[in-house]
């Protein structure tokens, strides 16, 4: 059987299309050489693990080093019971250890067991390390799974033999996992943050790994095509990169999705098409990778990051570490040319879609009234059957979501979610500082220009300045009509009876707009 690309777990050679996994890890070499404690840190699902395994075998395989990647994943269970959680994890440690090194290579059995809660792991490391042949590197998988004093006795326990490397303690060790040291979790409950690598304060250096490049990208679906003669057009290639900028994950998912599912002929080329489709399944299946993000939009920090960069408001004052706490977990990016941006254009659909759930859940039943006959969509329908649905549950739809700021939008999106489910696609565009969000509603042979305004306490209204920002989006969209809508949502706003109308305005441009005001 040929290989395949992976989404699940780490990569194996023999059975997964991959790159090789240390090349995106910066300075390695000499991490190793100078004996030095380091943090290797990146979003899920970006290769860490697989990445880590093949540095263990690489430095094991040159005779000098007795290299192992173990976790401590099993502790997390017992964060408030350090003692415990060290027997469970030294327990794991010796299986794994046993599986993945030879018998010259293994610790003595059963040591560091019988030492006082807190020193269990610094005794077990220090016995080995004085009983091996070889210098021992140590690379320990999902360390932020610990908190609280776990954690912390797991760290201090490592920072305590570190001046006695490498003859008796460990001569590297990389902690490996979501984020920086500083971001573990350490109070009850997991709100509160080190802020500190004082516990770990060895550490000479914390390394990212990056995503893949748009060479990579190519290379990587070049193996596919090697093993089956099935050929990605150029097109498709750098549509997958531009779609994912390289996240490994989503990388692989999306040419899983097109030749095991769409395209299975191989003698059929991969499209920009059908990566394009590819895309939409994903997002509308939203898988576990996709699906941890969207938990993550629950979080205080980060939604007081995500909901005004999807209302286009300006951040305001959000510490630092809050910024890079998003960057760390891959969600967003800083933009070369200044500002803060969902890291892909798959997750900047991914996260506005996750938010109209609980809304799209409480939706009534609507005929789809804005459909012909032949199954065309008719715009005028369409926005007569948004105002009476509007008029009808619009306002107790706005309390469904915990996201405040962009309440309409969500809710505005939920209907359309409704209108394009029978064959169609909804695109947003958003951005720090430009007090808009941009729609895209596709169906067939229909293409409508939506942009969304929210009129706020001691602002002016945003009509005339919505026309203008709608032109430009008309214009790179080749439309000659679209909607502007303006929510009124200042504390002295009319009823919404009153003030929910709408009104035509032609631009000098001859572009027709309706200002739907609700």
């Amino acid at each position: 059987m040929s290989r395949w690309f992976n989404t699940a777990g780490p990569c194996q050679a023999d059975k997964h299309y991959m790159l090789s996994p240390t090349s995106r890890l910066p300075d390695w070499e000499m991490l190793i050489e100078q004996e030095s404690y380091f943090v290797v840190h990146a979003p899920r699902q970006t290769g860490k693990t697989t990445a880590m395994l093949a540095l263990a075998q690489q430095l094991t395989s040159t005779g000098r080093y007795a290299a192992v990647v173990v976790s401590v994943e099993v502790g997390s269970a017992f964060n408030h019971d350090p003692g415990t959680a060290e027997l469970a994890i030294l327990g794991t440690w010796y299986d794994t250890i046993s599986i993945r090194l030879p018998n010259e290579l293994q610790p003595p059995v059963k040591q560091g067991q019988k030492e006082e809660p807190g020193r269990r792991i610094r005794a077990f490391l220090q016995a080995w390390a004085q009983s091996s042949p070889r210098p021992l590197i140590i690379l320990i998988d999902e360390i932020d799974s610990l908190q609280d004093e776990t954690l912390i006795s797991v760290l201090r326990q490592l920072r305590d033999g570190f001046p006695n490397r490498p003859e008796n303690f460990p001569s590297s060790v990389g902690l490996i996992g979501l984020r920086d040291v500083r971001d573990y979790k350490v109070a009850s409950g997991g709100s509160d943050r080190l802020n500190t690598s004082s516990p770990f304060n060895i550490k000479v250096s914390s390394i990212t790994l990056r995503n893949f490049n748009a060479t990579e990208v190519q290379e990587l679906y070049q193996q596919h095509t090697e093993e089956t003669g099935q050929i990605f057009t150029p097109e498709a290639t750098a549509t997958a990169f531009d779609l994912t900028q390289g996240q490994p994950w989503l990388v692989n998912a999306l040419a899983k999705e097109v030749v095991e599912k769409m395209v299975k002929d191989r003698s059929i080329a991969i499209t920009k098409e059908h990566i394009l489709q590819a895309k939409e399944i994903l997002i509308a299946r939203q898988d576990t990778h996709l699906d941890s993000l969207a938990e993550r939009l629950r979080e205080p920090r980060i939604k007081a990051i995500i909901e005004p960069m999807l209302a286009g408001l300006e951040l305001g004052d959000i510490p630092n570490d809050d910024i890079q706490f998003v960057i760390d977990l891959g969600l967003c990016k800083m933009h070369p040319q200044g500002g803060l941006t969902i890291a892909n254009p798959i997750y900047r659909e991914v996260l506005p879609r996750v938010l109209t759930v609980t809304p799209m859940a409480s939706l009534p039943m609507i005929a789809p009234t804005w459909l012909t006959p032949e199954g065309e969509l008719n715009i005028d329908a369409l926005l007569a059957a948004f105002l009476k649905f509007w008029r009808q549950h619009g306002e107790p739809l706005l309390g469904s979501t915990g996201y405040h700021e962009i309440a309409p939008h969500i809710v505005l999106m939920a209907f359309l979610h409704r209108v394009v489910n029978g064959g169609g696609t909804l695109e947003r565009e958003y951005a720090i500082g430009s007090d808009r969000m941009d729609l895209c509603l596709r169906y067939r042979d229909v293409t409508l220009g939506i942009e969304l305004k929210v009129w706020r306490e001691k602002k002016r209204d945003p009509q005339t300045e919505g026309i203008e920002q709608l032109e430009s989006y008309l214009g790179r969209l080749g439309l000659d009509f679209g909607w502007l809508f303006v929510f009124d949502r200042r504390k002295n706003a009319l009823p919404m009876e009153e003030r929910l109308s709408t009104q035509v305005v032609v631009t000098e441009n001859q572009r027709a707009i309706t200002v739907i005001r609700a």
